[in-house]
C-alpha cells in the first residue's frame, strides 16, 4: 500500500470539518459547471454563428468540433454538478481547455484594443483549468453520486 505515511510523509490534519469541506466541494463543482452549462446552451441557439467563428480560428471540421464541445459543456457540466465520474470530467475539461484557451484567447496575437479582454479570458481559463485539476486530484467530495 503506497500511502503518504508509508513513504515517510504526513498528511496535514484538516483545519475544517469534513462536512464543510464536502459542502465546499459541492458548491465549487456547481459553480465550475455553471459556466459550461450556460456556454453549451448558448452554443445550441447560435450554432451556425459559433461554427463560423470556430472555422475562422482554424478549427478543423468546425461543425463536428462544435457538437463535441456542446456535448462536453452540457454533459460534462451536468455530470460535474451531480458528481458522477467527476474526476474524469475534471480531467476532460482541463485537457479541453488547453487548445481552447490558446486558440481563442491568444492575447499575444490580437490587436491592442483586444489585449485586455483576451488576457482576462486567457487567465480566467487558466484558473478554471486549475479548478478542474483540483476536481481531478481530490474528487467530488461526499455530496456526489460518486461519493468519493
Amino acid at each position: 500500500m503506497n500511502t503518504l505515511a508509508n513513504r515517510g510523509m504526513h498528511q496535514p490534519a484538516s483545519i475544517i470539518a469534513p462536512s464543510v469541506a464536502d459542502a465546499a466541494a459541492l458548491v465549487g463543482r456547481i459553480l465550475l459547471a455553471v459556466l459550461f452549462l450556460k456556454s453549451g446552451w448558448g452554443k445550441i441557439g447560435g450554432f451556425d454563428q459559433t461554427a463560423a467563428m470556430m472555422a475562422s480560428k482554424g478549427v478543423p471540421l468546425a461543425n463536428i468540433a462544435l457538437i463535441v464541445t456542446i456535448l462536453l459543456e452540457l454533459g460534462g457540466g451536468v455530470l460535474l454538478v451531480i458528481g458522477y465520474k467527476a474526476r474524469w470530467v475534471g480531467l476532460a475539461f482541463a485537457l479541453w481547455l488547453i487548445p481552447v484557451t490558446i486558440m481563442f484567447h491568444g492575447y499575444w496575437n490580437v490587436p491592442a484594443d483586444q489585449v485586455m479582454n483576451q488576457s482576462t479570458n486567457f487567465f480566467k481559463n487558466v484558473s478554471i483549468f486549475g479548478g478542474m485539476l483540483m476536481v481531478f486530484a481530490f474528487g467530488p467530495g461526499r455530496y456526489s453520486v460518486d461519493q468519493a
